[in-house]
């Protein structure tokens, strides 16, 4: 692990599953069995303050994790900074060596 996620700031990722719909498809959602504990680098991407009354306000923060946390794509769920994110991009998985394999995922804050 690099230096930079071990000294990280904590966040919790529920990672995602499969399950039958009402209509009998296949969906993808977030797991119900709690999130899982991570060290991660938090760097910011883009922002958009709303202007006015009832437009979004667009908060993306790429978060560096490390490479052996498995099953979270985007329909995963992230905890941080005692808000709710959702993932935004597929996470993006850098592999260098042993010392700074690891996922990038851009989550972005929800309404």
């Amino acid at each position: 692990m690099s230096v930079q996620r071990r000294r990280g700031q904590t966040a919790f990722i529920w990672k995602s599953m499969a399950i039958i719909d009402n209509r009998g498809n296949e969906v993808r959602v977030a797991e119900d069995d709690g999130p899982y504990k991570v060290r991660a680098v938090f760097l910011p991407q883009r922002s958009a303050r709303a202007e006015v009354p009832g437009q979004a306000q667009i908060n993306v923060i790429r978060m560096l994790i490390d490479a052996d946390v498995e099953d979270v794509d985007l329909w995963s769920r992230v905890q941080w900074n005692g808000r709710l994110w959702d993932v935004v991009t597929p996470p993006a998985l850098h592999l260098g060596s042993r010392r700074v394999r690891h996922w990038s995922i851009d989550i972005r804050e929800r309404p």
